[in-house]
């Protein structure tokens, strides 16, 4: 089985060089002491820890997972030693706000580290980014006596943080739960409900554990109006910030998953437990949902990471395996077969994984740098045009990094043959976690839905025509004869993309359900346009590197190969999407239900 080692070439090649990242950062004011080299250092303390703390325990994590008994949860032999070291490291605060103890560092810089430490163990990164985006709801929306009092000890890791909206009969209709919040004279609340499938809700890596928690005051108005955010922690803390009672909350159960058995994910009843409001009243959900635009690109990066890890194990296989003889000869005669890298199938299968993840990690990297200016950037104008591609973005980030995350991890499990389905191999557990982040954070169905409906239809496709109009003005500065075999397919593509736009938008005016038969391969139409804009900006740098006289012309000239590949192997796969969202939703409606 293959040993992780972090990308940072392909990674310092998108951050610096295809982006320039550290020239935004020097636009900012709480990001202008950020630069290249304090941005390398860290990248490169952040592949050493990935790869030689938390990617041992990724295999023997699987095998023992989180075990439960009476309440209390364990993780896995060494996963609470790896934590406490790699918490001292201050991973876990990297974005935080340094008021309260974070590094404030930017998203762009962040996202990197968040691929890398999905590719080295799913399970265990799932523990320090729930904790990571239950500060940034926090951070946002709560009062400075809170954000006092909780902060510091989340930003160090010291305390952990979990977010509670499921419950046994509301997934995506948040509206209907029933956890309850009576207010106490105190200004605290008594929280009661029972939440499901939440990560990270009960674990020993922390001495305490701050749970997120929806839910509705007595009189509140019905459906999601009426929702409301509460800290409610597991163990209460005093004045002096030392730690006091236990709270009225526990773990009823952990689950029993296809994957990521070393993350618990957790029923948890909260009995009258002591909570403290976030935000306002009945606007629960609008802080969550802070908290949720960061969780649901971390769980796409989820799908990027299992897909770089994939493609490191299935290349170093086929470059060792022997079987056959290349079809143009032998290439190794000296030995009794060829490496099975000489296969055409073999070749087109690491080839999609290379495309596809070295894409993602550009996309990526540019919607984490729209986060960053929404944060930071000085003028309103700004940060607006941020806020608005962050909303288009983030559902097709979520959805198409782990759709493609799957394809990705089969195709790697694929490369092995029948070594692919024995787990000492490690490709059958890339598959198996990996498949969570389709589901979790709001499945990817409903990410297209939101993508199609919200994002895109219900503003006349503003947003949209933002971000088209970057993808143009990018096309329009690229008219070199060197360009024109990436420019001429990107601009049919995006052409194409701008028309299906226009006509889903005029259909669902006549029909609403339009939006729904659509969506999922809009949505996937978009996502593999959008790879191929990444990869004509890749080949456009790497052109130029090699003009400039780099000394690594390889590097830049396997950037180019496979550039070529994706737009003459995958970016064709538009053409049939589009066909089908044009073929409309009425054959979805033609079966009467009780017919299926």
């Amino acid at each position: 089985m293959a040993e992780y080692k972090a990308p940072l070439r392909d990674i310092r090649f998108v951050l610096n060089e295809v982006f320039e990242a550290d020239k935004q950062w020097a636009t900012m004011p709480g990001l202008s002491e950020v630069d290249r080299e304090m941005a390398d250092a860290i990248l490169e303390e952040a592949g050493k820890v990935t790869a030689n703390l938390i990617a041992p325990l990724n295999r023997s994590g699987d095998e023992e997972g989180a075990t439960w008994n009476e309440g209390q949860v364990t993780t896995p032999e060494g996963f609470k030693e790896a934590f406490a070291t790699f918490a001292e490291g201050g991973w876990v605060g990297l974005t935080g706000n340094p008021e309260f103890g974070g590094m404030g560092m930017p998203k762009a810089l962040a996202v990197q580290y968040e691929e890398m430490i999905y590719s080295a163990n799913n399970s265990f990164a799932l523990y320090p980014t729930l904790t990571a985006g239950a500060c940034l709801a926090i951070n946002a929306h709560a009062s400075e006596e809170l954000k006092q009092a909780y902060l510091p000890n989340m930003y160090g890791g010291v305390w952990a943080g979990s977010m509670c909206l499921t419950e046994p009969h509301s997934g995506t209709d948040l509206g209907i739960i029933r956890t309850k919040a009576e207010p106490q004279a105190d200004g605290s609340y008594n929280v009661t409900g029972t939440k499901i499938f939440i990560t990270g809700g009960e674990h020993d890596l922390n001495e305490n554990i701050i749970h997120l928690v929806l839910a509705k005051l007595p009189d509140a108005p019905a459906g999601p109006r009426g929702i409301s955010l509460f800290l409610v922690p597991k163990v209460l803390v005093n004045e002096d910030g030392s730690l006091g009672e236990a709270n009225s909350v526990s773990c009823g159960s952990i689950e029993h998953k296809m994957g990521i058995k070393a993350s618990a994910t957790c029923v948890m009843n909260f009995d009258g437990a002591k909570g403290y409001l976030v935000g306002e009243l009945n606007k629960g959900l609008a802080a969550m949902f802070t908290m949720m635009n960061y969780e649901r690109l971390s769980i796409g990066i989820q799908g990027l990471g299992c897909s770089e890890m994939s493609y490191q194990s299935a290349l170093e296989y086929a470059r060792e395996r022997i079987q056959g003889r290349a079809a143009t000869g032998a290439v190794q005669p000296e030995k009794a077969a060829d490496p099975i890298i000489v296969h055409p199938d073999v070749r087109r299968m690491l080839l999609n994984i290379k495309a596809l993840t070295e894409a993602g990690r550009a996309f990526s990297t540019y919607t984490a740098m729209q986060l960053d200016q929404m944060k930071y950037a000085e003028s309103a104008e700004k940060r607006q045009q941020a806020e608005n591609l962050v909303a288009l973005l983030t559902p097709v980030t979520k959805a198409f990094f782990t759709d493609i995350g799957l394809n990705n991890c089969i195709d790697g499990q694929q490369v092995f043959g029948g070594h692919g389905y024995i787990r000492e191999w490690g490709q059958e557990q890339l598959v198996r976690d990996v498949r969570i982040a389709q589901i979790y954070e709001g499945t990817n169905g409903i990410q297209a839905l939101d993508l199609m409906g919200r994002k895109v239809v219900a503003n006349g496709g503003q947003f949209f025509r933002e971000f088209t109009g970057q993808m143009n003005a990018f096309m329009a500065e690229q008219e070199s004869a060197e360009m024109a075999e990436f420019i001429e397919p990107l601009k049919a593509a995006v052409s194409s993309l701008e028309e299906l736009t226009e006509l889903v938008i005029e259909k669902s005016g006549q029909n609403p359900n339009e939006v729904g038969a659509a969506s999922v391969e809009y949505l996937h139409a978009f996502g593999y346009t959008v790879y191929g804009w990444m990869w004509a900006i890749m080949a456009a740098k790497s052109q130029q590197a090699l003009a400039e006289g780099t000394t690594e012309p390889e590097f830049y000239a396997a950037k180019l190969s496979t550039a070529r590949y994706y737009f003459q192997r995958i970016l064709p796969r538009t053409l049939s999407l589009t066909e089908t969202v044009k073929a409309g939703s009425d054959s979805l409606f033609e079966l009467d239900a009780d017919h299926f």
